[in-house]
């Protein structure tokens, strides 16, 4: 009988300590690239990406219409060329298209490094709002509802974006 009493005694503590771990564990969500396009800050950046980018956008507008130039030379003169002519300018085309396609890969890669670089200060920012905000309201877990996938159904009280463009001083 006791053993009995001491198993029905444990199961029940699991029990309470399983309702008492559950109760603790509140979950909230914010759009969190929805914060960062609404602060202040932002605007300043997307204007200093537009000037960084367009300094590579016109680099590439001027390869592309070198490479388009070329190419209409060497459709006009095709007929007349010899074979080595042909060759030569083919290869000088080819090359020329390679070396267009190669700036515009580093061109987007350094425009998005910049736009990291930029945004990181904006991002902590967010972050650390969103953990005070989590804090204050008793939040053990939020999500960022960015990612489409990541929630399916959400109640509306969870939601911290309130609470964090409070914190932010965004209206």
């Amino acid at each position: 009988m006791k053993k009995l009493f001491k198993v029905a005694l444990v199961a029940i503590c699991m029990l309470f300590m399983g309702n008492f771990a559950k109760a603790q564990t509140k979950i909230g969500y914010i759009a969190f690239d929805q914060v960062i396009q609404l602060m202040p800050e932002t605007k300043t950046i997307q204007t200093q990406i537009q000037a960084y980018s367009k300094q590579f956008s016109d680099q590439l507008e001027k390869m592309n219409k070198e490479a388009n130039d070329k190419i209409q030379a060497y459709q006009k003169g095709q007929a007349t060329m010899t074979d080595a002519a042909r060759l030569s300018a083919q290869g000088d085309i080819a090359d020329l298209q390679k070396r267009t396609q190669d700036y515009s890969n580093t061109a987007q890669q350094s425009v998005d490094a910049k736009v990291q670089e930029l945004i990181k200060p904006i991002s902590d920012k967010v972050r650390v709002a969103v953990n005070a905000a989590a804090k204050e309201k008793g939040y053990t877990y939020v999500f960022n509802t960015t990612s489409p996938d990541l929630m399916i159904v959400a109640p509306e009280a969870d939601d911290l974006m309130a609470a964090v463009k409070l914190k932010l001083a965004i209206k």
